[in-house]
């Protein structure tokens, strides 16, 4: 009889122990609040910020399912691509990024470069092999070289750089919302799960400006 309590309370205590355990993993959300937000580049503005790399595979498959929704979102919001920059062919293709967005014509050639870097083999990593390959796609060569090594430049990498440490991302692609909330393709649980809980957290942000403003 002692043995049948005793073995009662064993099971007891290991089925209460599970259902800790499974409250506790339910309740983890999958998202991370930022202890200290970080402000967004256009105040007034629901901000979506995507972290990513050119030579990133799941950069590159996240894709043709996050540039449907961008196209698709309110004016609200405002949409922004940080190149992370961890060294090496990062911070190579981190530059050629910036280059070509302060040039405005990253949105023309973005899908081409990651094609070439991810389909093609290309590597991209000195400045002159893409110059050549840009000119391939209507960049201005010159244009492109001169920008690349311009003071201006500089001060976008080291912006880059200073914003992905406040977002404390340790990979990509890494989305934040509004400064505040972090996640990623995992912790959402896939690419489309990943956009709904970008909207989600979108529509809170909106209803929190709009009860502050009441």
């Amino acid at each position: 009889m002692r043995n049948l309590i005793i073995s009662a309370a064993l099971v007891a205590a290991s089925l209460f122990g599970m259902a800790a355990q499974a409250n506790a993993e339910e309740s983890k959300a999958p998202y991370v609040e930022l202890t200290n937000p970080v402000p967004v580049a256009v105040p007034g503005k629901i901000e979506v910020v995507e972290l990513f790399w050119y030579g990133c595979p799941h950069c590159y498959a996240f894709e043709p399912v996050i540039n449907p929704w961008v196209e698709k979102l309110p004016k609200d919001v405002n949409f922004v691509r940080i190149p992370a920059m961890f060294g090496g062919p990062w911070d190579a293709h981190g530059q050629m990024f910036l280059t070509l967005e302060a040039m405005g014509v990253e949105h023309q050639v973005h899908a081409a470069v990651f094609n070439a870097i991810q389909k093609e083999g290309k590597k991209l990593v000195k400045k002159e092999d893409m110059a050549d390959f840009l000119a391939t796609q209507g960049v201005d060569k010159d244009k492109f070289l001169a920008t690349f090594d311009s003071f201006a430049i500089q001060g976008q990498i080291k912006k880059a750089r200073e914003l992905a440490k406040k977002y404390e991302i340790t990979g990509v692609p890494t989305m934040i919302v509004n400064g505040k909330y972090r996640f990623d393709i995992g912790s959402a649980g896939g690419a489309e799960q990943a956009l709904q809980l970008a909207d989600q957290l979108v529509a809170k942000e909106r209803a929190a400006n709009k009860a502050a403003a009441n």
